[in-house]
């Protein structure tokens, strides 16, 4: 039917943490992207968004994340026809620093601001969204935190 995929925008003092999908993927490759992947088929599970973005983060780039919160879902169809529900949290880099582990899967890894990802010219608009978003939602966390 679809494939749900989580995907992580992670922050770390007032940057943004950044893949370059690898040359070897199927969808997207070498295109800039957030850090994350499909979930798998479990059964009866809990928390299955939370564990597989926290579990495709430490395989994809080697860190780990907490304080995730939801930022927004679209959908779209791959190029080979898969229909791909996708989530999006905000979460906190904790520790490890990231480098492209999972080669199969990451080329790069890249920190950049809200202003810079705004103005990169190959950021897809999607991602841009993301982050705008992300942006929103962390900039009202810490209003309300004080």
């Amino acid at each position: 039917m679809f494939v749900v995929n989580v995907e992580g925008a992670i922050h770390r003092n007032g940057q943004w943490l950044f893949i370059v999908r690898s040359e070897k993927e199927e969808h997207a490759g070498g295109c800039l992207s957030l850090v994350g992947g499909k979930c798998e088929i479990e059964g009866f599970s809990s928390d299955i968004l939370e564990r597989t973005l926290k579990r495709e983060i430490l395989e994809e780039v080697g860190s780990e994340v907490a304080d995730l919160k939801y930022v927004n879902s679209s959908s779209f169809v791959t190029d080979s026809g898969i229909n791909v529900i996708d989530i999006v949290f905000l979460c906190h880099h904790k520790y490890g620093e990231p480098y492209a582990k999972s080669r199969d899967e990451v080329d790069d890894v890249l920190w950049m601001t809200t202003a810079e990802i705004l103005a990169h010219a190959d950021s897809p608009a999607f991602l841009k969204e993301n982050i705008r978003l992300a942006d929103k939602i962390l900039k009202n966390t810490l209003y309300e935190n004080f």
